[in-house]
């Protein structure tokens, strides 16, 4: 229940109400300035903030409430007693009163309105701000051991009040080789906390009535469709980003692609889901690529284009960019960096343009301060409103349990769910809001605690780690007066026990391995191209005396394991590949015909159908082919007519379309094709004919 109701109009019952003034004692307190705190209503705490003038006629003042886009209000009907001090808000219904004690630099007692009574402190702006600085003194002496506990290179981290920046800090190196420091402007990648500009993006096309978050996608992308076309009727821009679409991550899709959005969309049909719609949340990447290419179709411009005109630049978000190319163009940015085996190296840079919905923005924690205002103010940003502030609180409310409901060993999270673009949960008592982010390289946190009026931004140079979120729970603790917890050893603890775990589980992999065993062909018949709608094409490739495997870009050496399964080697390569097994699939005839792995744990393994060889494309090849083959009892021809070879027998004629290898399938005949011979030259010498009843072979006349 909103404490103080609006008319019909959005706007709040002013009455020209007279103001009911009592001096107060000349020895009193002079109460002038600005007091800053909120009622707490069940369940939220509801921030005001007071304005006060202190005169000889008596008091007077106004009264802001940021979650209902009140600025200014009048106070009225002020009545000081000693330590005692009572005021209303003018020509609202329900007679909203505060009553209250006063002391040095705070005020505290009940609100009323309706007859409803609800608690309510104030402190005095100025007072506030030196409990702040001083809970927040030694931050700096606290990070620098606390990221070396983690070896993260590099550290930067800002506190938020409202509209003001409490305190920033940095830590570390942003170059390690180079020795060069880490700043609260340099540039870091936030990974997934990109995923709440896209909501926020959203929103606007909401507020602009131009989408709803509740009609079907395919009202604005007819062509969406899922593997379960009722789902692929049914989900709506909301489904898109609460991860509550029924389909798993099928992260290998879009990692390392070059795919456009629009193309990775469709490939969304191809991919199984392994729950219903809205039953179960699981994280999706792929939905928010779609959800930017939705906001794309519907604003009618790049998502980065809308995202730069209506959000970064009102806030001020100069440097903010959308690559990792455009990062390492400005003079303040952070290497990315890896531990590995024990030991953290820079790596490349990873290019996720294509995905960018999903977590392409690099920032500074200086240029986030501005983001996290935007959030604690309700959408607006000093004088400017960019969200209407119920459009832009309904981004922070759960939509989607996350199916955990309690995180952490030490009790002092309880999880509550994912709203639109962020997690929601329960910090010690107090409402949290926030998303974190990981990408090569790179692990970020954004945090609100929006009843307190709070936001923090932390942004590290290495991947994985948990520091962004050992230092947003110090940074709370300390804001909120909370007694300090050593989460930092604990975070450690289960840290070291995930790296135990993973060799324990690399040994456990090793026990399953067959020894003695032997591939069923030699490696080069291993070598080929082999699709799939969805993941695209897999390319294994002869490498010394060896395998490689090749998923769009995603490279690594391959080691046999045993029979017809390869696995990818630990270092070879691609480490999001590293100990993928594939598995090769013989046909009836012991020809490979596909290769088959597990891209997604939750889903049977995707199976890549064996391509056909590259020159059956290649006109000047198929010219080659063209001729007459002599079968023991007739004479076959192939011809090329256009682009297409056609294979013609006495009274018969069939299309050919390329199958797998240098075979190709009859067209509208299953069972049926025909096979190429070539000699080290590569010139055609015969061709097989594969029927049911057998293989016919014949030789190509001169």
């Amino acid at each position: 229940m909103a404490p103080i109701p609006r008319s019909s109009s959005s706007r709040w019952l002013l009455a020209a109400a007279a103001l009911f003034l009592a001096v107060a004692p000349a020895a009193a307190q002079s109460l002038t300035g600005d007091w800053s705190g909120h009622i707490a209503l069940p369940g939220q705490e509801l921030g005001v903030v007071v304005h006060l003038v202190d005169e000889a006629a008596g008091l007077r003042g106004t009264i802001d409430i940021p979650a209902q886009d009140a600025e200014a209000l009048p106070l009225q009907a002020f009545r000081r007693d000693g330590q005692k001090l009572e005021f209303a808000i003018a020509g609202v219904p329900g007679a909203p009163t505060f009553r209250g004690e006063i002391t040095a630099d705070a005020i505290a007692g009940t609100f009323t309105q309706g007859g409803q009574t609800f608690p309510f402190t104030l402190a005095r702006a100025a007072a506030a701000a030196a409990k702040q600085q001083q809970a927040l003194a030694d931050v700096g002496t606290w990070l620098d051991p606390t990221r070396a506990m983690f070896d993260v290179p590099g550290c930067a981290a800002i506190v938020v009040k409202g509209n003001d920046v409490v305190a920033t800090f940095a830590s570390g190196q942003r170059d390690v080789d180079a020795k060069e420091a880490v700043g609260p402007d340099t540039l870091f990648a936030i990974g997934s906390s990109t995923k709440a500009f896209t909501t926020a993006l959203l929103a606007m096309l909401v507020d602009d009535g131009k989408l709803d978050w509740d009609q079907p996608v395919r009202r604005w992308l007819p062509e969406f469709a899922l593997a379960d076309a009722v789902v692929g009727e049914r989900l709506t821009p909301r489904d898109l980003v609460t991860h509550r679409s029924g389909m798993p991550r099928h992260d290998l899709v879009w990692y390392g692609a070059t795919f456009d959005r629009g193309e990775m969309v469709s490939r969304l049909r191809h991919l199984p889901l392994n729950r219903y719609l809205r039953t179960d949340f699981q994280y999706n990447n792929l939905m928010y690529l779609t959800a930017g290419h939705l906001a794309e179709r519907v604003g009618g411009a790049p998502w980065e284009d809308q995202v730069r005109a209506r959000i970064l630049q009102p806030l001020g978000m100069a440097r903010t960019n959308f690559a990792v190319s455009a990062m390492q163009r400005d003079a303040d940015h952070a290497r990315a960096y890896r531990k590995t085996d024990g030991a953290v190296k820079a790596i490349p840079y990873r290019d996720i343009a294509s995905i960018g919905p999903a977590g392409s923005i690099n920032s500074s924690v200086r240029e986030m301060a501005a983001w996290v205002s935007l959030q604690l103010q309700h959408g607006r940003f000093g004088e400017r409103k960019l969200l209407s502030p119920s459009t832009a609180d309904d981004l922070h409310v759960v939509r989607m349990a996350d199916g955990s409901p309690s995180r952490g060993d030490d009790g002092d999270v309880v999880d509550v769910g994912y709203a639109l673009g962020w997690f929601v949960d329960v910090y010690r008592g107090h409402r949290r809001v926030h998303h974190g982010g990981n990408i090569d390289g790179f692990s970020a946190l954004v945090a609100l605690l929006p009843d307190a009026g709070y936001g923090f931004v932390v942004l590290t140079n290495l991947d994985g780690t948990p520091l962004p979120e050992v230092v947003v729970r110090q940074l709370s603790d300390r804001v909120l007066g909370l007694e300090p917890r050593d989460f930092r050893s604990l975070m450690k603890r289960k840290l070291d026990a995930g790296a135990e775990q993973a060799k324990s589980g690399e040994k456990e992999a090793a026990s399953l391995r067959r020894t003695g065993t032997q591939p069923s062909r030699a490696l080069d018949d291993y070598v080929g191209s082999h699709e799939h709608p969805g993941y695209g094409t897999v390319r294994i490739n002869r490498a010394g005396d060896g395998l490689r495997v090749d998923l769009h870009g995603l490279a690594c050496d391959l080691e046999h394991w045993h029979h017809d399964v390869f696995a990818c080697k630990k270092g070879g390569g691609e480490e999001a590949m590293a100990g993928t097994k594939l598995q090769f699939l013989l046909d009836f005839d012991g020809e490979i015909e596909a290769v088959r792995a597990v891209l997604e744990a939750s889903v049977p393994p995707i199976v890549f159908q064996r391509g056909p060889d590259p020159r059956l494309r290649d006109a000047k090849f198929l010219a080659q082919l063209a001729g007459q083959y002599a079968l023991d009892t007739a004479m076959a021809t192939i011809l090329l007519q256009g682009e297409r070879l056609v294979l013609t027998l006495p009274g018969q004629r069939h299309e050919l379309e390329p199958s797998r290898g240098l075979q190709l399938q009859l067209r509208g005949l299953s069972g049926y094709r025909v096979e190429f011979v070539l000699d080290d030259q590569g010139a055609p010498t015969g061709l097989r004919v594969h029927q049911p009843e057998g293989v016919f072979a014949a030789k190509k006349k001169s």
